[in-house]
This record gives C-alpha cells, structure tokens and sequence, in this order.
C-alpha cells in the first residue's frame, strides 16, 4: 500500500497516511481540519543485480571510458595468453631435450 504525505496549509504540519491507490484523496488536516495538499516524495526504488543493464542498455555503445578500459582489459588477456603459450613451449623444449 503506498504512502503518500500532506501538508496543512493552516498549521504547516506535515502527515503521511497509508492509502490504496483507489482510496478517496485527503483533503482535511488530521491535526486541525485544515485544507491540506500532497507533497511528492523521493522513490527508494534502486536497480540492483545483474539482469537489467543487459535488458535495458544492452544495445548502447560504450562512452570512450569505458571503451578504453575494455580495450586495456583484452589487451592484458591477450597478453596473458602469450605469456602463457611461450611458457608451455618453453617447458615443451625442455621436455624435449
């Protein structure tokens, strides 16, 4: 059930109440009766884990950023695979002798 909060335009206190979306609007101050109107509030929704960026900005291209550190990342891949093969080949010619 959302809440939503008001302010009195009489006393200035501010409320907040439990309401379905289908519930009738407030529009009396609990404190003094007086004219109120509905204040917008800050969401606390967050996007969090793995699946949305993929569905959602799957299809956007990198800023220059992030597309350098994307490239520096494969190229130490790559790298990392040299390494490794010239390692392999040199214990193969040691196997050999």
């Amino acid at each position: 059930m959302p809440i939503y909060e008001y302010k009195c335009e009489k006393c200035g206190k501010e409320f907040e109440m439990f309401q379905g979306i289908a519930d009738p609007a407030v529009t009396a101050c609990k404190f003094c009766n007086g004219r109120v109107r509905k204040l917008m509030s800050l969401s606390s929704f967050h996007l969090k884990g793995s699946g949305w960026y993929v569905t959602d900005y799957g299809g956007k291209k990198p800023s220059g950023v992030a597309e350098k550190a994307h490239a520096e990342e494969a190229a130490a891949v790559e790298a990392g695979k040299k390494d490794t093969a010239t390692a392999s080949s040199s214990a193969d010619k040691k196997t050999e002798d």
